[in-house]
């Protein structure tokens, strides 16, 4: 059971928090998470939603609706689409953006995952385009459906 976080009171922040945590440190988390709302809210100053509504928009846009699995059939592997359970696109979703945001360039990690947030926000950056990826593979490898198991 995940408990929702102090500021927002959002399970989800809590969740992201957690694939963000290393080795235990919640507080520092917590401080890169509420660090990089703060640069996308400023960064954003047009803007009418909120930094934590835009964070929700921008996991929306890199959650992947179908990856594909690898599946041996007789001596061939086939790259099967399948659908992603809800759960898993989530944390897919979360994970995709936290890696990417560290594998930026430069500063501190608060604003390499504000880079990124606002990246996803406006549909680029890493884990859009691996998004995007994903589906094109499973596009690609649509002709496998019928070996869903």
């Amino acid at each position: 059971m995940i408990l929702p976080d102090p500021v927002y009171n959002e399970v989800r922040v809590s969740k992201f928090v957690n694939h963000l945590m290393y080795d235990g440190k919640k507080n520092k988390a917590y401080e890169i998470f509420y660090g990089a709302l703060k640069t996308v809210e400023t960064k954003l100053p047009g803007e009418e939603k909120s930094a934590l509504e835009v964070w929700k928009k921008a996991l929306e846009n890199v959650t992947p609706q179908i990856e594909v699995k690898s599946r041996r059939i007789g001596g061939a592997t086939f790259q099967v689409p399948t659908e992603i359970r809800p759960d898993r696109k989530e944390s897919v979703s979360m994970k995709n953006m936290i890696s990417f945001a560290r594998k930026r360039g430069g500063k501190s990690m608060a604003d390499k995952l504000a880079a990124e947030i606002l990246d996803a926000y406006n549909e680029q950056g890493g884990a859009f385009k691996r998004k995007e990826d994903m589906h094109r593979m499973a596009e690609a490898n649509r002709a496998f459906a019928h070996f869903r198991f």
